[in-house]
């Protein structure tokens, strides 16, 4: 599973909320070569997000991309998502475990504490998240990260490392040469007038550091 860990990850914005907007804007992402999709919605219309997710898990078996939900694990549960994101308050990663199975994709937010994505690796993580490496429109407050945490983490951890926060084209090329597996992205795809070029953009620089 580790070797579909790697690219552009696209997380849905969650300032929208019309299920067809995020679709036709996930769509264009995947076209362009996001590799997974994260669902983020922290709204109460617990049936628009179901009939949300549910679509994005269609669209992504379609063009064989990952569909993981953020924080909410019974919603990953029920719309067959391939995983779920959690975070320092969101469910204990065990209890997603349990109700997920062995073979669901989770992965942890850490920020910029590295101690955090050790005690994730060893309770189960598939893969650890580090950021904001930049000013964040999406999460403004959150504390920042630098590359050394992105080079640490490729020595010395086990699993895939995702970097978030503030990520555009103009400056993501510096997180995969340290060593980031995956840019999880969102203003820098979403706000973009063209989704798919940006997404085509973003693919370019994993493919640069490919072998061969």
């Amino acid at each position: 599973m580790h070797d579909r860990l790697r690219g552009l990850y696209a997380i849905t914005d969650a300032r929208v909320t019309d299920p067809k907007q995020i679709v036709r804007a996930v769509e264009q992402a995947l076209l362009g070569g996001a590799r997974l999709v994260q669902y983020r919605d922290k709204g109460d219309d617990d049936a628009r997000r179901a009939e949300t997710a549910g679509r994005l898990r269609r669209l992504t078996r379609t063009h064989g991309a990952l569909l993981i939900i953020n924080d909410d694990v019974e919603l990953a549960a029920q719309s067959g998502a391939d995983g779920v994101h959690i975070g320092r308050h969101d469910a204990a990663l065990r209890e997603a475990r349990a109700r997920l199975g062995r073979e669901a994709i989770i992965g942890v937010s850490c920020y910029n504490q590295f101690q955090l994505a050790q005690q994730a690796v060893a309770a189960g993580a598939d893969y650890v998240a580090f950021g904001r490496f930049f000013p964040s429109r999406t999460k403004p407050d959150a504390v920042p990260a630098d590359l050394d945490l992105l080079c640490r983490a490729k020595r010395e951890l086990d699993v895939p490392v995702a970097a978030i926060g503030g990520i555009g084209i103009d400056n993501a090329a510096p997180l995969v040469a340290a060593g980031a597996d995956m840019l999880a992205v969102v203003d820098g795809l979403f706000a973009q007038a063209d989704i798919r070029a940006a997404a085509e953009r973003f693919r370019a620089l994993f493919l640069r550091g490919s072998p061969g």
